[in-house]
This record gives structure tokens, C-alpha cells and sequence, in this order.
């Protein structure tokens, strides 16, 4: 049975496309992420902090801030730290990470969160959250290099 030189054609480019994506994809790095967050809220809520990036060896300072809206109620601080995967330069943990989810913190507990950007890094984060913290939201970090 013959095939036509279109479906030939569409199947090596497909193959072409799906090797460069693997290979790509085997580039990315990884580095480490340590974030100071603090939250307040009322209906709707803010929350501002910082940290850095640790990438081959060095470390780049980092702002973060983002907006809730939902249930929020009370205040807190959350440290987090944890791994930022699939980067290949510092700039590329730069971006808006998006998230629903929901939450009670009385004095303190435990937090673990993964999120994605736009420029497709994950970060996986846990750590610890304190202070007085209820919400059932959206809510949204931008996380920028300084």
C-alpha cells in the first residue's frame, strides 16, 4: 500500500516537531526558590514579598505581589522554599502564576503549592504559613527579578 506524499510529508514533520520538543525540553535547568510572602485580606486580598533565585551558582534577588479575590479573610506570612524546574535562563521564573485553592490558618501550619507561569517554569514550593488565614480564592502571584 502506497502513501500519499502529503501523509508522508505531515508524519516527518511531525516527527521533526515532537524530537525538537524532547530535546528542548531535556535543556532545562532547574534551580532553588526561597519566598517571604505576606497576605491580608477582606473579601479582597493582597499580598507582597520576596526572595531569590539560586541558578548555577548564583543568586538573583526576587519581588512578588499578587491580588485575591474570593473568601479572604485575616493576615499571614508564609515562607516558602522549594525547586523551580524546566528554565533555562534566571529571566524565565519571571511571570504570573495563577492558583485556586483554599485555606485555614490559625497560629501555623504547613503550606504546599505547585504553580506554573506563562514561560512554562513550575515552581514547587512548601514551607510553613502563620498568622490568622481564611480563604477559599483565585488568586494570582507575579514573581519578577529586581
Amino acid at each position: 500500500m502506497k502513501m500519499s506524499s502529503a501523509i508522508r510529508a505531515a508524519l516527518i514533520a511531525l516527527s521533526a516537531f515532537a524530537g525538537a520538543v524532547l530535546s528542548s525540553a531535556a535543556h532545562a535547568d532547574e534551580g532553588f526558590v526561597a519566598l517571604t510572602i505576606y497576605k491580608a485580606g477582606w473579601i479582597i486580598g493582597g499580598s507582597g514579598g520576596g526572595g531569590s533565585l539560586t541558578f548555577h551558582g548564583r543568586s538573583y534577588p526576587l519581588s512578588a505581589g499578587g491580588l485575591d479575590y474570593g473568601l479572604v479573610f485575616g493576615g499571614s506570612k508564609t515562607v516558602l522554599r522549594g525547586r523551580v524546574s524546566n528554565i533555562y535562563r534566571p529571566s524565565d521564573v519571571a511571570g504570573v502564576y495563577g492558583a485556586a485553592g483554599a485555606g485555614l490558618a490559625v497560629g501555623g501550619g504547613a503550606r504546599a503549592i505547585v504553580l506554573s507561569n506563562q514561560k512554562g517554569a513550575v515552581l514547587e514550593l512548601s514551607g510553613r504559613q502563620v498568622g490568622l488565614m481564611a480563604n477559599v480564592d483565585l488568586s494570582g502571584l507575579a514573581i519578577t527579578l529586581k
